[in-house]
């Protein structure tokens, strides 16, 4: 075996007592001011780092959870929305089947009642017409009678002097 030996007869293969308490009490000292000024920065960084972590997992969970309430909601949301809207067709047909329902009933009501005073009317109208006939019939008889009753007058004096009489009571009336 062939030892390495370096300055001053120093062996890595055989370290002095002295360089193993200097390395030990360098090695503390590091690890101290390490500790103090960079482990503990570091253990409270992971330590803030994992709860953060876990406060976001649980922040997530809480979302999820909500999530699903919202849709859940938004489900029960819906299926109002669509009991709203086929109970609103449905009353807008009742509605409408209604209107049409009294819009025919008041048209059968003009109707009829327009067919009455036609009816009406037509029957005056009769009246009149048969009023009027009867009074044209009436005042040709009258026409036809004076004549015929002229035309004895003029040949009879008897008759004349029974008309001439009979136009004097007319006048003392």
């Amino acid at each position: 075996m062939t030892q390495f030996v370096f300055l001053g007869g120093f062996s890595v293969m055989q370290p002095d007592p002295g360089l193993i308490f200097w390395t030990t009490v360098i090695f503390l000292l590091v690890w101290v001011v390490l500790g103090r000024t960079a482990f503990r920065p570091i253990q409270e960084s992971l330590k803030k780092r994992d709860s953060d972590i876990q406060n976001a997992l649980d922040e997530a969970k809480r979302a999820r959870e909500e999530i699903g309430k919202m849709q859940s909601q938004n489900e029960l949301l819906l299926k109002e929305a669509q009991e709203q809207r086929a109970t609103i067709i449905k009353e807008a047909k009742e509605i409408r089947e209604a209107t049409i329902k009294r819009a025919e009933e008041e048209a059968k009501v003009k109707v009829q009642a327009m067919i009455a005073e036609a009816k009406t009317d037509v029957e005056h109208m009769r009246l009149e017409l048969k009023t009027s006939i009867k009074n044209e019939l009436g005042n040709m008889a009258l026409d036809i009678a004076e004549k015929l009753v002229r035309k004895e007058l003029k040949s009879n004096t008897e008759n004349m002097e029974l008309a001439q009489k009979l136009v004097e009571e007319i006048k003392f009336n």
